[in-house]
């Protein structure tokens, strides 16, 4: 029997959670991954395989229904670590009652199994969103962990089903992060909480799409404006900000391994401002023979990819402080995931 600590991801097969796994195995753990079907985590196991890590340090569990009470019962016992990730994500929500209700219901069904049946438990790792932290309606501030986006949740009581996509998402997140801290708050469990939330995620998938339209909701910016696509997706909506999912990763491994010191605390997990843009820019200088269209070179970024004084900018030391690391910039997130989707052109 392995006498490896076993970590716990939820939503194994999402673009973030895929290289927690990975972390977490390059540290020395045993991974335990859910999803909605054994079927779905083949690619993600066959990528592991295919890199070198043993089938006996990789192991799934089926779980069709996160929000099923008791649907983690199993799989969270004798994980010394839980890292949540699954969590609905989409632009393009119509309906915000159910997509609420999936973030939070999930989010305390395995908390209530964790509390009952994770007694090797010693730290859970919540990932949450920017969306919680920030509020689109507050311009000329500098957010940082302690603040909290009330703005959202207004808007879909006021809006019900008209409500963009993008609000419903942030409402979800605020929401079910806002119930983890209730439940450590009123059930006291033996184990320590931490929120990590990040930015706009970018960077390589670590399973490569076999065609675009696998392409995942966060990096395909990167992949329309490379392949000269006429529409390019939807980039961080108003706010454009960006951080390379290695420092996420990276920061759940962190966590995990430091509950003691983290326990009750958030952290953003950001490096700075983005957009389409600076994207081009980056993507022209690094792929001329594409002739990607210009738009308007150098305009709406700062050079280092940092906030404009005086408008909406952020707090980014708190995670640097804490791990001893500094963010990955742009142009390298930005070329990690384009050489990705080399394959796809």
């Amino acid at each position: 029997m392995s006498t490896k600590p076993i970590v716990l991801v939820t939503g194994a097969t999402g673009y973030i959670a895929g290289w927690v796994v990975k972390y977490y195995l390059d540290a020395g753990y045993s991974t335990r991954g859910t999803t909605r079907s054994k079927a779905s985590a083949q690619p993600l196991v066959d990528t592991l395989l295919s890199q070198g890590y043993s089938i006996s340090d990789i192991e799934i569990y089926e779980i069709p229904d996160i929000t099923a009470p008791g649907a983690f019962d199993e799989a969270v016992k004798d994980v010394q670590v839980i890292t949540h990730i699954a969590s609905p994500i989409s632009l393009s929500f119509k309906d915000p009652d159910p997509v609420i209700r999936t973030a939070v219901e999930g989010s305390i069904s395995i908390l209530k199994s964790a509390k009952v049946y994770g007694d090797k438990l010693r730290t859970f790792v919540n990932m949450s969103s920017i969306g919680t932290i920030w509020d689109p309606n507050l311009t000329a501030k500098v957010f940082k962990e302690d603040d909290w986006n009330d703005f959202a949740c207004r808007a879909v009581r006021e809006l019900g089903s008209e409500t963009p996509g993008l609000v419903i998402y942030m409402t979800s997140k605020v929401q079910a992060e806002k119930a983890v801290w209730k439940f450590q708050s009123e059930e006291k469990p033996a184990f320590n909480i931490v929120s990590i939330n990040p930015a706009w995620v970018l960077g390589p998938p670590l399973v490569i799409p076999r065609d675009k339209s696998q392409i995942g909701l966060t990096p395909k910016p990167i992949f329309d404006i490379l392949a000269k696509e006429k529409e390019v997706s939807p980039y961080a909506g108003a706010e454009p900000t960006y951080v390379h999912v290695f420092d996420v990763a990276r920061l759940f491994l962190w966590a995990g391994e430091n509950g003691d010191k983290a326990n009750g605390e958030r952290y953003l997990a950001l490096a700075g401002r983005s957009g389409e843009q600076a994207i081009r820019d980056i993507l022209r200088k690094a792929y001329p023979e594409r002739d990607i269209d210009a738009g308007e070179p150098g305009q709406g970024y700062r050079p280092d990819w940092t906030f404009y004084p005086g408008q909406t900018e952020f707090d980014m030391t708190k995670a640097v402080k804490a791990t001893g690391q500094d963010w990955i910039k742009l142009d390298r997130a930005v070329l990690d995931t384009a050489k990705a989707f080399e394959s796809l052109l």
